[in-house]
């Protein structure tokens, strides 16, 4: 078992940045990945960006690239995101999770955190 736990949100006018940051505990094994995701209401899930923990490489959807970076602090076991330049669409439910194989497909995550929300007014 994982367990993660998101925390970060708030409401951001537009321009504005907001850090993110999961903290993840349990068996998280060697090679595995943590990626974040979003959600508003009646859309499906949407992939952000994802890290993977040994390495560290990065991955981004496109709509966020330039603007939001994913670290993370091995030693504290926490993956972040930071988002700058943010938009009003960029405003969901922020997710979280933990999957063994780097995917952008929310199916393949085993894991997930309960979400904090991002509102950015304009």
């Amino acid at each position: 078992q994982v367990q993660l736990v998101e925390s970060g949100g708030g409401l951001v006018q537009a321009g504005g940045s907001l850090r993110l940051s999961c903290s993840a505990s349990g068996r998280t094994f060697s090679w595995y990945y943590m990626g974040w995701f979003r959600q508003t209401p009646g859309e499906e899930r949407e992939f952000v960006a994802a890290i993977r923990w040994t390495g560290g490489n990065t991955y981004y959807a496109d709509s966020v690239k330039g603007r939001f970076t994913i670290s993370r602090d091995n030693v504290k076991n926490t993956v972040y995101l930071q988002m700058n330049s943010l938009k009003p669409e960029d405003t969901a439910v922020y997710y979280c999770a933990w999957s063994r194989t780097y995917s952008d497909d929310p199916r393949r995550y085993d894991y997930w955190g309960q979400g904090t929300q991002v509102t950015v007014s304009s």
